[in-house]
């Protein structure tokens, strides 16, 4: 299979094909006569376990470690279970913060549904955010984007 063949097969993109390759995860032959990268159905089986692995949350380096794990014969099972627990106390966390996020949001949306619009004078920017108190603003060492 070509590289878009194999994107149809395994439902992603062409260019998702190809960085999984640059990452090497993907171990594509090359056709003598042309060059093209030709994949074959291990291909397709090891991108679709990229893609289940990735619905987890596991980055691209810790799937090349799993993979690594399992190429060499080793159960990556160990490595997977550890891992997710390493990694759900902080995702849980990062739902409280998110959740409390929403909640100043719509707050905010409420509060701000009747009051007109202001114009900057140089002494205000924007009243919708500068009427929040002080205190609604707990996430104010996160940077930008409102996650770590």
């Amino acid at each position: 299979m070509k590289v878009a063949e194999l994107a149809r097969a395994a439902g992603v993109t062409a260019e998702t094909v190809r960085h999984y390759t640059r990452e090497g995860l993907l171990s594509p032959r090359r056709n003598p006569d042309n060059g093209y990268q030709l994949y074959g159905h291990h291909d397709l089986n090891r991108l679709r376990f990229i893609q289940r692995a990735r619905t987890l949350g596991f980055s691209v380096r810790e799937i090349s470690d799993i993979l690594d794990h399992a190429d060499h014969g080793d159960s990556p099972c160990p490595l997977v279970r550890d891992l997710l627990a390493q990694r759900l106390p902080t995702i849980r966390q990062r739902i409280v913060e998110l959740e409390a996020l929403a909640e100043r949001m719509e707050q905010a949306l409420d509060t701000w549904q009747d009051m007109p619009d202001g114009v900057p004078d140089g002494h205000s920017l924007c009243r919708l955010i500068e009427s929040l108190p002080e205190e609604t603003h707990p996430l104010s060492t996160m940077p930008a984007g409102g996650c770590q």
